[in-house]
């Protein structure tokens, strides 16, 4: 206990409350404890809430950290994938292509598991923040900045861009 509050309550266990200069006396004490007691009060509840927002600051670091390392490991798998995708695109030989076709759908299963989802481009709008242009192309049949073609797909994990498309834009041809 404070030694003003002590103070405050030993005083008012005194045979001088009687007078009026005591009682008024006695009721500046206890305002003055009534004060000290609601600062104290004050400063308990802010450290609570400092705490609190420590813990939420410390989930948020673990979260974005686990993250950060999701999106490092799972993104050296796209290099297998787009191996074994362009892989499937050469007529060959149908027992391997079945068996590269068969390990493909497990490994896109795998992706999708983690949340990884394939950016589709091809026909849309070009959008600078999902992919990168590599080469326009003379188009008659499309318009300008439409993509016409993916050279490697792009990924995301959830919301997060993992891996930036890279496509060929068309360029419309005017008529001459």
């Amino acid at each position: 206990m404070d030694t003003e509050a002590q103070a405050a309550a030993d005083d008012l266990g005194s045979d001088a409350a009687s007078s009026p200069t005591a009682q008024s006396e006695l009721e500046a004490k206890l305002a003055a404890a009534e004060a000290l007691a609601e600062e104290r009060y004050r400063e308990l509840q802010y450290a609570r809430a400092e705490i609190e927002n420590v813990r939420k600051r410390a989930v948020r670091t673990a979260e974005d950290r686990l993250l950060a390392g999701r999106k490092a490991m799972l993104g050296k798998f796209l290099p297998v994938l787009d191996n074994l995708q362009r892989a499937m695109a050469f007529e060959d030989g149908g027992g391997l292509r079945g068996g590269l076709n068969a390990t493909l759908k497990n490994f896109e299963s795998l992706l999708a598991s983690e949340q990884i989802v394939a950016i589709e481009t091809v026909g849309k709008p070009f959008d600078p923040h999902v992919a990168e242009a590599i080469a326009t192309r003379e188009s008659h049949e499309h318009e300008d900045d439409i993509v016409v073609e993916e050279a490697q797909r792009g990924y995301r994990l959830g919301e997060d861009l993992l891996r930036p498309a890279m496509v060929v834009v068309a360029k419309k041809v005017s008529a001459p």
